[in-house]
């Protein structure tokens, strides 16, 4: 009797087995369906845009760092106004072509703006190439020229040296600068203030030729 039960219950398990990982795998099917359907939810009115096609995709701010657009009008100020400078009508005359090398700007921040910053001495030594009135020292190269200066052991930019580094790269003037910033919060808003400066420099005597600020104010309210 027992014998028989246990045979009873044995078959009960094999005929149950099947549809019991018939429901499982169901189960899983649907949780799976619905997990895909949360997340395309989570996506659901979102579009991706050119700002060729949307111009006001760039005017946006999206946070309290320096964008294309803080960029742009910063270079314009201070451009503008080397453009009009005693120097640049220095270089428009001079033949051959005066030689400039472009250096770092340096980030005296809080932010994170170092990309931005590159963004910023590419615009400048572009600007001045565009110009045609300077020479400009290939930037590819000036590693070589620091490494010269600094040694093997720390071939990196730094900003006392730059008349050092100019006379090793033959050039007469160099063009650099800075973003110093001011950071303030209250209770609901934070404003970061930054003034960017470029400067012109004489590297045979280091007399600062040219020296322009820009400010750019950033607000989370």
């Amino acid at each position: 009797m027992n014998s028989a039960s246990l045979e009873s219950d044995h078959e009960v398990s094999a005929r149950m087995a099947p549809m019991i990982a018939l429901r499982f795998a169901r189960f899983v099917a649907s949780s799976t369906a619905l997990v895909a359907l949360a997340l395309a939810g989570t996506g659901c009115g979102k579009e991706v845009v050119r700002g060729a096609d949307d111009p006001s995709v760039d005017s946006h701010a999206l946070s309290t760092s320096l964008d294309k657009e803080d960029i742009k009008r910063a270079l314009r100020d201070t451009l503008n106004k080397l453009r009009a400078a005693p120097v640049m009508g220095e270089w428009r005359t001079s033949n051959p072509k005066t030689i400039v090398a472009v250096f770092p700007f340096q980030n005296a921040t809080s932010e994170h703006i170092d990309s931005a910053l590159e963004t910023v001495l590419t615009e400048a030594e572009t600007w001045l190439l565009e110009s045609q009135v300077v020479r400009i020292v290939d930037r590819r190269r000036q590693a070589e020229f620091i490494r010269d200066v600094e040694g093997q052991q720390h071939p990196v930019f730094n900003p006392a040296n730059a008349a050092k580094y100019g006379k090793q790269m033959g050039a007469k003037y160099y063009v650099t600068g800075h973003v110093s910033g001011n950071d303030e919060r209250s209770q609901d808003m934070r404003r970061v203030q930054y003034f960017l400066y470029l400067e012109v420099v004489n590297v045979e005597t280091s007399e600062k030729l040219f020296l322009a600020k820009s400010e750019i104010t950033k607000a989370i309210r």
